[in-house]
């Protein structure tokens, strides 16, 4: 954990921060804009197995691998999930030095609250695990396993929860921060004053 804190304080700055996230959101952006909608293109209204938070099962899997026809499983294999290999990276270290960053602003990034910059590392993680399995059902297809489904739509659910809690707390640190910030900029009265 030493060399996490001090990874945080060596790239905390508001500058790379920034940078980071805008990076980040840059490539996000690109897969709703492009990469998502080219792939779904072939789905009938389907949503992919990265943008289902809740899961799915081996019934879901084959309905839309086959909705998807042969161009449209390589469509995902070779548009949205290469991009998709970039993003969770980006996530995890923009993220996590984002939520330091503000918690360093409310003088609570050297306590166990730290521990909460971890919570992008593990979405990022859980994004990369879903991605391979999605690969393997995608290049296994018609020969689905139930197994594998079950732990990529695994993998797919700790993605989406430990973002939600990320973001819950992010929200929180904010609102930490704006207290504190509209706390010291009210005038202080003189206690002479009638």
């Amino acid at each position: 954990m030493k060399k996490f804190t001090q990874f945080i304080e060596k790239h905390g700055s508001g500058k790379k921060v920034l940078a980071l996230f805008i990076l980040t959101n840059l490539v996000y952006a690109f897969m709703l804009a492009v990469t998502i909608p080219r792939t779904m293109n072939f789905s009938n209204g389907m949503n992919l197995l990265d943008m289902l938070p809740t899961g799915y099962d081996l019934n879901y899997v084959s309905e839309l691998f086959s909705a998807l026809g042969e161009e449209g499983r390589n469509t995902y294999l070779t548009n949205q999930i290469p991009v998709d290999m970039i993003y969770p990276f980006l996530f995890a270290v923009s993220y996590g030095l984002l939520l330091a960053y503000f918690l360093k602003k409310i003088d609570k990034l050297k306590t166990p609250f730290t521990y909460l910059c971890l919570l992008p590392i593990l979405a990022g993680i859980a994004d990369y695990a879903e991605n391979f399995g999605i690969i393997n059902l995608l290049n296994s297809y018609p020969d689905l396993s139930a197994a594998a489904v079950k732990t990529t739509s695994s993998f797919s659910l700790v993605k989406s929860i430990s973002t939600s809690v990320f973001f819950v707390v992010l929200i929180i640190v904010l609102i930490v921060l704006g207290i504190k910030t509209i706390i010291r900029k009210k005038p202080v009265r003189s206690n002479l004053e009638p």
